[in-house]
């Protein structure tokens, strides 16, 4: 890897460069070209209409979940504590968990059957980021946090492909 700034020829994901010192971090990633390239690694998920999170308490029944994944025809609810993210609990989730099982729904509690402390995505995470995340998680949704933890939505793999039929159109 050249540096920029005294042009010493480094070995290849150095860090600094060892004649100046200059930082090297970053130089060896990826360049965004253009257009759609562009758009994914630049992008942050903000930029999608994310809607507000549907919410539940770790306490609540898990009919009462079901009932509100079906109500707001969505694929998952977050569940919260004190404001802040705590698990989620999705539609794969249920059908994993629940079919085939004779138990009681409105019996059964959020925090018995919730994916705990999931992976998620911060305001300002590139949209490749969140795509990587959902490869490598075989996630179909993940949810979006402050920094300080409060949701504030949930991207799903259809929200992130109409972004890019959206761009492509134009």
């Amino acid at each position: 890897m050249i540096c920029p700034s005294c042009g010493h020829d480094n070995l290849p994901g150095a860090e600094v460069c060892a004649h100046c010192l200059h930082d090297l971090m970053g130089l060896d990633l990826p360049q965004p070209k253009e257009g759609l390239q562009r758009h994914l690694m630049e992008d942050p998920v903000r930029a999608l209409p994310l809607r507000p999170p549907v919410t539940i308490s770790s306490e609540d029944p898990v009919g009462q979940a079901l009932q509100l994944m079906r109500q707001h025809r969505i694929g998952s609810v977050l569940v919260v504590e004190g404001g802040k993210l705590v698990g989620i609990f999705t539609e794969r989730g249920a059908l994993l968990q629940l079919v085939g099982a004779s138990v009681d729904v409105n019996a059964l509690r959020m925090r018995e059957v919730m994916t705990p402390q999931p992976v998620v995505l911060h305001e300002d995470d590139t949209l490749a980021f969140a795509l990587h995340q959902m490869s490598i998680g075989g996630f179909r949704r993940l949810p979006v946090v402050r920094s300080d933890g409060t949701p504030v939505g949930v991207v799903s793999i259809k929200d992130i492909l109409r972004y890019i039929f959206t761009l492509c159109r134009t």
